[in-house]
């Protein structure tokens, strides 16, 4: 696939992804996970933001494509904000998938579609400040509220490590007592409805748009279910390549991995890079 190591994947599903992709970049479908991906890992999670170079090397790549869309746990709304995808030449087919697939935007209509948001969340909520005070986990944790989630970090606690282990038992047992499920991250725990999830949302997406191959990008333990989709995919005739946004904080995505970048830079040289095999402007 040349020389350029940002186009050699170590595995030969990999390359056969690859191959697919280039060799019919308008049946492909292009999925990439937000925060860790295209943004980095911030402190505060409302600072987060794509990276620089990001959203020019999206709108270089997506009129080759058959399909993209950027695949978050966060709202699809801030994602769109955080991300600065709206109103962009290039842009005009994204989709935003929010919540893990529970809510969509679309560029080209500039709207959110989502379903009634889960009674459980609120509920949880509203019981979080006792649950983090009982466990001895208030100080230096952050919580999120993510409308049809809510999120607890830990990355600024003292030892973010000792809390993150600390509450995830109670985390569970809250989330049980509201019909919800826990999902770990890099130093958060969210708590969400069940059947919101990266693979079934990844292999509707992929469904919708035909698409006859597919990349798919993401950097955290809630990828893995995005990367089970496409290795079900391929047993059904569907190529794909797995890419990790690389970081020491997470390592069982890089070890499923087909091709792992350097975090959202080079997520963002890897995009630049397929542009320019496939020449675009």
């Amino acid at each position: 696939m040349g020389s350029n190591p940002l186009l050699a994947p170590v595995t030969p599903a990999g390359r056969d992804g690859l191959a697919a992709f280039l060799e019919a970049p308008e049946r492909a479908a292009v999925a990439l996970d937000f925060d860790g991906t295209l943004a980095e890992i911030v402190a505060d999670p409302e600072r987060a933001r794509a990276h620089p170079e990001a959203v020019s090397a999206l709108a270089r790549i997506a009129p080759r494509l058959g399909a993209v869309t950027v695949l978050t746990g966060r709202p699809a709304g801030v994602a769109v904000r955080y991300g600065g995808f709206a109103g962009v030449p290039g842009l005009e087919r994204l989709t935003v998938l929010g919540h893990y697939g529970a809510e969509r935007w679309d560029a080209a209509t500039g709207t959110v579609q989502a379903p009634e948001p889960h009674p459980g969340v609120a509920a949880a909520q509203a019981e979080l400040p006792g649950v983090l005070d009982a466990a001895g986990a208030w100080r230096g944790t952050w919580t999120e509220s993510k409308g049809r989630a809510v999120a607890v970090h830990t990355r600024r606690a003292a030892d973010p490590q000792a809390a993150f282990d600390l509450l995830r038992a109670p985390l569970h047992d809250l989330a049980e007592r509201h019909g919800l499920i826990v999902e770990p991250g890099r130093y958060v725990l969210e708590l969400r409805p069940p059947g919101m999830d990266k693979g079934v949302a990844l292999a509707e997406y992929v469904r919708e748009t035909r698409a006859r191959s597919v990349l798919y990008a993401g950097d955290d333990l809630g990828d893995l279910a995005a990367f089970a989709a496409v290795d079900k995919l391929r047993t059904e005739g569907v190529p794909g390549l797995l890419v990790c946004s690389g970081s020491t904080e997470v390592t069982e995505l890089a070890d499923r991995a087909d091709l792992v970048v350097d975090g959202p830079r080079g997520v963002v040289t890897l995009l630049q890079s397929l542009a320019d095999r496939l020449g675009a402007d």
